[in-house]
């Protein structure tokens, strides 16, 4: 069963289509999917738990609220760490793991070559984050990593989704919610989403 999110704010779905603009240089392409990312995280992290706290303002003694749960922000290297800091800015007191994965181009499979991960993700809220779910070989397998090491309370966000992957992550993992800006057309024989925005990881460090 697809848990599926897309999450069409009209901040959002503006900054989307600036975003998809071949016209847009490098800098303003990071710029505004920082700008992004904070209103996606926003919203993802509407139900997040909370604890009761009591502090002084400065004129008297009164009662708030604090994140009662550990955040960890897993990057799939290397065009979610794109995502990173925007994410950080938003919630400072987060772990952050890293897992390296490449589509191989021939197979469209994904090849892992580097993993680091917190301990103790069997409690902690984890968001993957990684702008494209094309052919979600990659979202598959980083998710299974995550498992693999303790992590159940997973939520996976990226700007541009196409059926394929959503179809093919939700199979694997019907557990995990999938949050997006957008769910695109299709893919192209290539595995390249329709109509994308091109690679990502290319407009965000401008190689």
């Amino acid at each position: 069963m697809e848990r599926l999110n897309v999450l069409d704010h009209p901040l959002i779905r503006s900054k989307l289509t600036r975003m998809r603009d071949a016209r847009t240089d490098n800098e303003t392409f990071r710029r505004l999917l920082s700008e992004l990312t904070a209103l996606m995280v926003y919203e993802i992290t509407r139900d997040y738990p909370l604890r009761k706290v009591e502090v002084e303002t400065p004129l008297e003694r009164t009662t708030g609220e604090i994140l009662s749960t550990s955040v960890v922000l897993v990057p799939i290297l290397r065009a979610g760490t794109g995502m990173l800091s925007t994410v950080l800015d938003l919630i400072p007191t987060a772990k952050v793991g890293h897992i390296g994965l490449y589509r191989d181009p021939k197979t469209l499979r994904p090849v892992e070559y580097y993993c680091k991960l917190p301990p103790d993700l069997k409690e902690a809220e984890i968001i993957l984050v990684d702008p494209m779910l094309a052919t979600g070989g990659s979202a598959i397998a980083a998710t299974d990593i995550i498992k693999r090491e303790g992590g159940r309370k997973i939520r996976f966000l990226c700007l541009v989704a196409a059926p394929e992957g959503v179809k093919a992550y939700s199979t694997t993992h019907p557990d995990v919610p999938i949050y997006t800006a957008a769910l695109d057309r299709r893919l192209n024989e290539d595995g390249y989403i329709l109509p994308g925005l091109g690679d990502a990881g290319d407009r965000i460090f401008g190689t």
